[in-house]
């Protein structure tokens, strides 16, 4: 599998999607946050709340050639919610995007890693096994499981520790009613000696696996939490049929060496530009 504009595009749109199904569930469960999407040239619009990382687009210029005249109604879009304005765009998207961005205003403030593996190794491997909700323990007595409803307040609780470093953690608290209440989201909790020390998320959509919001908390870290859940989530994907999953990093970092070490390899590396 090429790491091409079709590629890409299986990419950018299951991670669109799946924003778009965590957008639609903050609405239901609180109508007053105003939160919506839209698509524009190909491209989801959304906004999460002015201050929530998903208020930005994805898959700009991956679906159709972008002309000024989409930059204004994305512009507006924003504008009327009084948000600002982030595009996470692939190099792989029309060449004409980034003179038109840079013309308008914009500035480059972060970078990815998007990382991706065939999920069909796994299961031609033979490690599907029984993957439900009575989860797995690996080599490194790291027991990974399925969140329960009950069990939404530990993962929030976990997964706020880990994200507390990069100064995540009110949102990544918050957010996680809506993460359990989203369409296609799988949450996880890994955990040693009967104590939670890690969680992650899945999120699937037409046949690709995302993996995302993997934390640890400090003082589980260095223990395997993090490959015992990438390990168990993509096989609970591959027994659910699908054939790709990725997953996002900053370049360089533990993330992006725990994701190479289970087979995943950098299809490109995205830009996120502000206005």
């Amino acid at each position: 599998m090429f790491a091409d504009l079709t590629l890409a595009r299986r990419l950018e749109r299951a991670e669109g999607a799946n924003n778009a199904l965590a957008v639609e569930a903050r609405a239901r469960l609180s109508p007053d946050s105003g939160a919506t999407w839209t698509e524009i040239a190909g491209a989801y619009a959304m906004f999460d709340g002015a201050a929530s990382p998903l208020t930005q687009t994805f898959g700009l210029g991956l679906f159709e050639t972008p002309a000024a005249s989409h930059l204004d109604a994305i512009e507006t879009f924003y504008a009327e919610r009084r948000a600002p304005v982030h595009h996470e765009v692939s190099p792989i998207a029309d060449a004409s995007l980034l003179p038109l961005l840079t013309s308008r205003g914009y500035r480059p403030i972060e970078l990815t890693s998007v990382l991706y593996r065939e999920v069909g190794e796994v299961a031609r491997a033979g490690q599907v096994g029984q993957i439900g909700h009575v989860g797995h323990e690996g080599a490194s007595g790291i027991t990974v499981r399925t969140v329960g409803a009950d069990d939404v307040g530990l993962y929030a609780r976990t997964a706020a520790e880990g994200w507390r470093d990069s100064g995540f953690a009110d949102f990544v608290r918050a957010n996680a009613r809506v993460s359990a209440a989203t369409d296609g989201v799988t949450l996880f909790l890994a955990e040693l000696d009967g104590a939670a020390i890690a969680a992650a998320a899945l999120a699937i959509h037409d046949g690709v696996a995302n993996l995302a919001g993997a934390s640890t908390i400090p003082d589980g870290r260095g223990r395997g939490a993090q490959n015992a859940l990438v390990d168990y989530r993509l096989r609970f994907a591959a027994a659910r049929g699908c054939d790709l999953a990725f997953m996002g990093a900053l370049p360089g970092s533990g993330s992006q060496r725990n994701a190479e070490r289970n087979g995943f390899r950098i299809a490109y590396t995205r830009i996120k530009w502000r206005k």
